[in-house]
């Protein structure tokens, strides 16, 4: 039976078309107990095997930048982890195993413990995998797993890509990505629309279509379209498009839409401003905070800071305190092993279990505001209560800080949102939380990635709820979450109440010049459409179809 025309959810919006090339499986065979004679040199084999591994990893995550860097770091702290070998090494000791099998075993045992631990941790288990094969290869005298090379830009496919095999995707000849696992704030995702790839996660039956078959692909509706009649549909990936693109952001009416970039670190900032980005619109103080056993001092955060805001003088910058917990656990601050640490102690609420610092964050946000020349805006995650942000606006004001807001990342911030916005200065809706918490799902779980999908309508009637209120009260509401990445869906937003977005730099041309060519009546029949949709299949269908009666759609 041939395959139909396939379906995911898109992640990262664009067409392109091309062959299929497909990715091997990510979870090989186990090799045979191989008996050895001398256990001793077999362990010898393993330390120098490893060594060479976390060389290697080591050495890609310090070449790589941006969310690449991130990821690629994660992973090689998963190949240096002596854990996992010791107890490799013990199992050729007592059993006289060959390593590859040992490597395995031992594998096998923490990946079990990653995935019950859940969160961050189970996010791991897939860099695991990834350790594991390279050092098994690297054992075996074979070549690393890695991507297929067909000798021309093709489509990738994978039942799902290891998050180091993302991170080097070559842009130039990878023309979009298809898995059939993963979800919508997945690193596949993310790495898909920082590298400007069209990409569709979730995609049932996607590894059943032959290599060398030609595929259209659209990274925005989550269409796989197998053989295209009309391959001009498909001819242009949204990466292409010219950079001329006018960043000023307001719509073609003249609705003032302010255009930002999500920023993770330093040297985000300066790429973002050399992409076209006006300011930020989520600066994520982590990357100050994680992989340290206690917490940056003031200098180096008011130096981090301000190298930040030096990019962006006479722009605007939304700086979001620590948010540590759930996934980013951090061992001077949050509690131990947690039930449920997706609902736990997080956020700000991690925050205010040791006062002194978040003072310490929100004197030196103030004193690098100081030195430059930048509008700086500072908010706090998981709020979910007015008090909580009346407590937190009391606090910011006193350290000097003129511009505070909350995070709507929880259904009771958006249900309140009159309340919330009578306290703050803005909001920014976090939709990737605020999906997961709204559909009882946990983001990081690829099974439940199809109520991981910001077009779901609950999400979109919170959103609703909220940019009301900010209508009502006068006040800016922004998004900051993955659904500002999309072209389509960023009308939608605006149709809202939504005033400004903040997305992954590489996507913000796209954003814009769908912006540019709309109006604000568009939009909110755009917003209209997508409310009344029963799913988000029907959502995506009906305003891409109505955007597309009146301007040019990405």
């Amino acid at each position: 039976m041939p395959i139909r025309n396939l379906t995911g959810i898109g992640v990262s919006a664009g067409r392109a078309a091309g062959p299929v090339a497909t990715m091997g499986a990510r979870r090989p065979a186990p090799p045979e107990p191989t008996h050895v004679e001398d256990p001793g040199a077999e362990r010898d084999r393993l330390v120098q095997s490893t060594g060479r591994v976390c060389a290697e990893m080591r050495r890609r995550a310090v070449a790589a930048t941006g969310p690449a860097a991130e990821i690629l770091e994660a992973t090689a702290m998963i190949a240096e982890d002596p854990s996992w070998a010791a107890a490799a090494a013990e199992l050729i000791e007592q059993e006289r195993v060959a390593a590859p099998y040992a490597v395995w075993r031992s594998a096998e045992q923490f990946r079990a413990a990653l995935a019950a631990a859940g969160g961050y941790f189970a996010e791991r288990v897939r860099d695991l995998d990834d350790v594991r094969d390279r050092v098994i290869a690297d054992l075996s005298g074979i070549a690393p797993p890695g991507l297929p090379d067909p000798g021309t830009p093709f489509v990738l496919v994978a039942r799902d890509l290891a998050p180091a095999d993302t991170a080097t995707l070559p842009a130039d000849r990878v023309l979009a990505l298809v898995t059939e696992e993963g979800g919508p704030t997945s690193h596949t995702a993310i790495l898909a629309r920082a590298l400007g790839i069209p990409a569709v996660v979730a995609c049932p039956g996607v590894t059943a279509i032959a290599d060398g078959t030609r595929v259209g692909v659209d990274g925005g509706t989550g269409e796989v379209v197998i053989e295209p009649e009309d391959a001009d549909l498909f001819a242009a990936p949204r990466r292409d498009r010219p950079a001329t693109v006018d960043y000023r952001g307001h719509l073609a009416d003249g609705t003032a839409v302010a255009l930002l970039a999500n920023v993770g670190e330093p040297a985000d900032a300066g790429r973002a401003r050399s992409l076209g980005a006006a300011g930020v619109g989520l600066l994520r103080t982590e990357f100050l905070f994680g992989d340290r056993l206690t917490p940056p001092t003031l200098d180096e955060q008011v130096a981090a800071y301000a190298e930040v805001f030096a990019a962006f003088p006479g722009g605007r910058v939304v700086v979001r305190t620590l948010d540590a917990g759930s996934d980013k656990p951090l061992p001077y601050l949050t509690a131990g092993v947690e039930t449920n640490p997706a609902l736990g102690v997080r956020g700000l609420r991690a925050m205010r279990t040791d006062p002194e610092l978040l003072d310490t964050q929100l004197s030196a946000v103030a004193e690098a505001a100081r030195r430059s020349h930048t509008e700086v805006w500072t908010m706090a995650p998981m709020i979910a209560t007015p008090a909580e942000a009346a407590e937190f606006v009391a606090r910011a004001r006193a350290h000097g800080l003129a511009r505070v807001g909350a995070m709507v990342e929880v259904p009771s911030a958006a249900l309140l949102a009159d309340d919330l916005l009578a306290v703050v200065d803005f909001v920014s809706v976090g939709t990737n939380d605020l999906t997961q918490y709204t559909y009882a799902a946990d983001r990081l779980v690829g099974a439940l990635a199809a109520l991981n999908d910001p077009w779901l309508p609950a999400v979109l009637r919170l959103i609703q709820m909220t940019g009301d209120a900010g209508r009502r009260l006068g006040k800016p509401v922004g998004v900051c979450g993955e659904a500002a990445a999309d072209p389509l869906l960023a009308l939608v937003l605006v149709g809202l109440g939504v005033t400004s977005l903040s997305a992954t730099a590489r996507m913000l041309p796209a954003v814009a010049a769908v912006l540019g060519s709309a109006d604000q009546a568009l939009c909110a029949r755009l917003a209209d459409i997508a409310l009344r949709a029963g799913d988000p299949a029907a959502a995506r269908r009906g305003v891409r179809e109505a955007a597309a009666e009146a301007i040019e759609i990405v």
